[in-house]
């Protein structure tokens, strides 16, 4: 489906850093006028458009997330099946409360990426090549910053406790269940942001970024060690922020060019 939606609606991916100029050599002026900060066209405001990027960043953070809540769903069933018997449709009204909470999100990154349309064309090649690296750079860091915030460390245990947050916070009934599901979104919000800031940075629809964070948010979540996990990821994405910042390692989107490129 994202594959999909890049092909009719997207011309390129970039993130919140535009690509240098070497990195869009051979790319049409109107190409690249057209690109926005979160992969989206810079075409001005559609509800359309609106409608089906934030029903594909909906079905990517299910995607992205499902292994990670996939423990917190089992355990609410199961707390329900033993409750009422009618475990089904209950337990479809959590995960519809959690969908909600990405959903806004999705509508959130869409307006950003819409006024950041705004201010990219107007950039040189030049003030691109020198802003796009540090825009990255500040991204990562402030993500690799986030890690060991009191806010992030609350949210994480949350989501590591599944039965904990069953007993904690359950509510009865399909309302109950949808504001549980809506409360649950909400700490795997505050948990996961500024990773997810950094997938929008270097590109919404960038799907090496997009395993690699899925991969992230299942070790901090599931493994034993997650807690410390979470240091060590803040600490990787620190180094890696200042390397991109200075310029001591490529973008993204010129690393893979230059990968892809002949010989």
């Amino acid at each position: 489906m994202l594959t999909l939606y890049q092909a009719f609606v997207m011309a390129e991916p970039p993130g919140i850093a535009a690509p240098t100029s070497s990195a869009m050599d051979g790319m049409s002026m109107d190409s690249m006028n057209g690109m926005v900060v979160t992969g989206m066209p810079g075409v001005g405001w559609s509800l359309q458009e609106a409608v089906v990027f934030v029903a594909m960043w909906t079905v990517m953070m299910a995607a992205m997330m499902l292994p990670a809540m996939t423990p917190m769903v089992l355990t609410f069933a199961a707390a329900q099946a033993r409750r009422t018997r009618t475990m089904a449709i209950p337990t479809w009204n959590f995960i519809a409360g959690y969908l909600l909470v990405w959903l806004a999100t999705g509508l959130l990154v869409y307006i950003l990426g819409q006024a950041g349309s705004s201010v990219v064309p107007h950039l040189s090649s030049a003030e691109r090549e020198r802003w796009a690296p540090l825009a990255l750079g500040a991204v990562l860091v402030g993500a690799g910053l986030y890690q060991f915030t009191p806010l992030k460390r609350t949210c994480l245990a949350h989501c590591r406790s599944p039965l904990a947050f069953v007993a904690l916070h359950w509510r009865n009934g399909r309302f109950g269940a949808l504001r549980m599901g809506l409360r649950h979104g909400v700490y795997c919000l505050g948990c996961c942001w500024a990773l997810f800031a950094v997938l929008v940075a270097a590109g919404v629809m960038s799907v090496a970024w997009m395993l690699l964070l899925t991969l992230v948010v299942a070790i901090e979540k599931l493994l034993p060690l997650g807690q410390r996990a979470s240091a060590g990821i803040g600490l990787a994405l620190l180094i890696l922020g200042v390397a991109v910042g200075s310029g001591a390692a490529l973008m993204p989107w010129l690393a893979a060019a230059v990968g892809s490129g002949p010989g």
